[in-house]
């Protein structure tokens, strides 16, 4: 099914401004919402299409590729993935006023987050993966050790100690928030007595203190894909701190960063490396042996006549291209070098060959010196 355009789903212009992306993602947001459209499966689909369409150009790289390439130029970008409403509400709870659960502009209009009130999500985490330049030639297994605040196999995540199980608050009788009548309106505020949980724990777990949750050293395998560059950032979705009475867990989200070599350099998927002849071998013409992320080399013919900065192109020897569609290619670029220090019989060579150069002037030569005497 083909996808429609973000701007149309969003309806504004291509020029819009993030604020106008913004108050248009708002409105939407309110007026296809799921508890104002109870079981309607289309207003549903809106609600979600305008929260992808909002993710992707309310981020100017992402935007910027999708204004040049459409939909096909967002294939393999990291993308936050909204798997259900939750997810949402707390990727964008700036934007609505509140944190998950759909908080703030729509607990205003539809009396607030009756479906996740007390459970909160988990809190999303961030590490740094380093890889080698050559580790990106294919997939790289790394294995991230951090400490996160994960569930109470103890209380079972209730916070109440073994044996015991957490109360009605009395003083909100379980509903997480206070009613107080003010003329012809009513104010509705959090409980302070269970923080809006609905319960509170007299005897609290010994392990998590209450919480639920406590600190907990993870081991977590991330696969990072072939050809991927440096500065990305992945999304390892439920990977985070465990939620609150069931919620759902947070993301981890890794940024890559990549060691540079000292022979290797990218370029897109492509992958330079300079590679330096002699004067001799860039005149008569030569076979070199050139090296490859592989740890392999790979034999290149240098024809004769080559100048220096001529680059040799080595077909499939760069990096995959972390969306599909083949592999870059290695660049040899060739420097001549002018030697420094001849031996006496080398110099002599030298001189000679100087004096047939003089009578047998270079195309490119004898075009520059004529140019340079019409010139003057």
């Amino acid at each position: 099914m083909k996808k429609e355009d973000y701007y149309v789903v969003l309806k504004v212009k291509r020029d819009a401004s993030q604020d106008d992306l913004k108050r248009s993602f708002r409105k939407l947001a309110v007026k296809y919402h799921p508890d104002k459209n109870p079981g309607d499966k289309e207003a549903e689909e809106k609600f979600k299409a305008a929260a992808e369409a909002y993710e992707v150009l309310s981020d100017p790289q992402k935007r910027q590729r999708y204004d040049q390439f459409g939909h096909e130029g967002l294939k393999g970008v990291e993308s936050r993935g909204f798997g259900n409403f939750e997810d949402i509400f707390d990727a964008f709870g700036d934007i609505f006023g509140g944190g998950g659960g759909g908080g703030g502009i729509f607990e205003e209009f539809f009396g607030g987050g009756s479906r996740t009130r007390g459970a909160k999500r988990g809190a999303s985490l961030r590490c740094d993966i380093v890889l080698d330049f050559v580790e990106v030639a294919s997939v790289a297994e790394k294995t991230i050790e951090l400490t996160k605040r994960s569930f109470c196999e103890e209380c079972r995540g209730t916070g109440a100690r073994k044996g015991t199980s957490p109360v009605t608050c009395p003083y909100c009788k379980g509903k997480g928030e206070i009613h107080q009548r003010q003329g012809f309106f009513t104010l509705r505020t959090t409980c302070p007595k269970c923080k809006g949980g609905g319960r509170i724990i007299e005897t609290p777990c010994h392990k998590c203190h209450g919480q639920g949750l406590y600190p907990k050293k993870s081991q977590i395998k991330v696969s990072v894909p072939a050809g991927i560059e440096d500065g990305t950032r992945l999304r390892i979705s439920g990977q985070g701190e465990s939620g609150e009475n069931g919620a759902h867990p947070g993301d981890l989200y890794c940024d890559i960063h990549i060691r540079p070599h000292n022979i290797f350099q990218r370029q897109d998927n492509d992958i330079i490396c300079e590679f330096p002849i002699t004067f001799t071998q860039a005149a008569l013409g030569c076979n070199i042996d050139a090296p490859t992320v592989s740890g392999k080399c790979v034999n290149v013919k240098v024809p004769a006549g080559t100048q220096n900065g001529d680059i040799i192109s080595v077909r499939g020897e760069g990096f995959p291209n972390v969306r599909g569609g083949g592999k870059g290619n290695l660049l040899v670029h060739l420097m001549v070098e002018t030697p420094t220090k001849l031996t006496p019989r080398q110099e002599q060579l030298l001189r000679e060959f100087s004096e047939l150069e003089h009578k047998n002037v270079t195309p490119k030569r004898k075009s520059f010196f004529k140019k340079l005497k019409d010139y003057l």
